[in-house]
């Protein structure tokens, strides 16, 4: 049995906003009271519609923002409430990739500087020394060492994927969350991506939350997967039981979703179309908070929140789960 490398208790994260129009004070409620486990060298898919709360949860799984409540174990020691400074040392083991190849390296500084970062920033020396570890580290995902002086600009958005993903495993993690790492790519360098993210993984037995919208790809990558919705868990599941046989209903809406490869079966299957907008995460539903789109919703549905409890194969959170 693997070891438990990170455990999520109850982790919460709510915005203050001001106040609202009653005088008074409103937050937005980001992540509300979600729980899971990863195991080493374990990858979970975290999917769900945009504004769900998933990019928030894992940065602050990685105390990137501070939890509201909650508690975060890393490596059997609970860093929830750890400054700073006493955080720089856990930092070297937990990394991200950030979604915006763009925006996510600096443009005053040469691929070496950006790489290089966190050896600087931990005041660790490779025996080999900073240049040739960074120029392996290029080669390794598939840059050529020789651009070391170049500055992002002159690169394209896949290669800059690249140049994130070299600065996450410079320091050997153990935990990487990976922010939508391929969302704002092409489809063509998207695999190789995601190809690149699967061997690395294999190679150095790192854990990873991959953060994503298309459910394809979390198919491809991901060992278990779990559905978030309004700031909430919804389902966690092995990927194959979740994709053969999905037990909340949103986790059946996000799969129909999906489009099959086989045109005739496209056109048969039935598609389930949510009504409305997700509702705003400032005053969410009462009860389930997918109460107001769900097609099973009952009376209970409106006044008790449901738990997060095991079903067979899978932990769901809902009153009348799919058979």
């Amino acid at each position: 049995m693997s070891e438990t490398i990170l455990k999520i208790e109850n982790l919460v994260k709510h915005f203050p906003t001001g106040k609202g129009k009653r005088g008074e004070k409103e937050v937005v409620k980001a992540v509300d009271g979600i729980s899971f486990e990863l195991k080493a060298g374990e990858t979970l898919g975290l999917v769900g519609e945009s504004g769900c709360g998933k990019t928030t949860a894992g940065r602050t799984i990685l105390k990137l923002t501070e939890p509201t409540s909650g508690k975060l174990i890393f490596e059997d020691q609970d860093i929830t409430d750890f400054k700073a400074s006493k955080m720089r040392a856990i930092r070297a083991q937990m990394q991200i990739i950030f979604q915006d190849p763009y925006s996510a390296l600096n443009p005053r500084q040469t691929i070496g500087k950006v790489i290089s970062a966190p050896f600087e920033i931990q005041g660790i020396t490779p025996p080999e020394g900073v240049k040739t570890a960074v120029q392996n580290l290029m080669a390794r995902v598939g840059l050529n060492p020789e651009h070391y002086n170049r500055y992002p600009h002159e690169f394209s958005g896949g290669q800059r994927q690249r140049i994130g993903i070299a600065r996450a495993i410079a320091l050997k993690p153990r935990f990487i969350v990976a922010d939508e790492p391929v969302s704002a790519l092409d489809v063509s360098i998207q695999a190789q991506v995601i190809n690149l993210l699967e061997d690395l993984q294999e190679e150095e037995k790192i854990s990873m939350v991959f953060i994503a919208h298309d459910l394809s790809v979390v198919q491809h990558i991901s060992d278990r997967v779990a559905v978030m919705y309004l700031g909430k868990m919804m389902e966690i599941a092995a990927t194959a039981d979740l994709y053969d046989k999905p037990r909340h209903p949103y986790t059946t809406a996000l799969l129909s979703a999906v489009p099959l490869p086989d045109p005739r079966s496209e056109r048969t299957r039935e598609r389930i179309i949510l009504t409305g907008d997700l509702p705003s995460p400032i005053n969410p539903p009462s009860g389930c908070v997918f109460n107001t789109r769900c097609w099973k919703a009952q009376d209970k549905c409106r006044t008790e929140v449901p738990q997060l409890v095991q079903l067979g194969a899978s932990q769901v959170a809902c009153h009348f789960p799919e058979n």
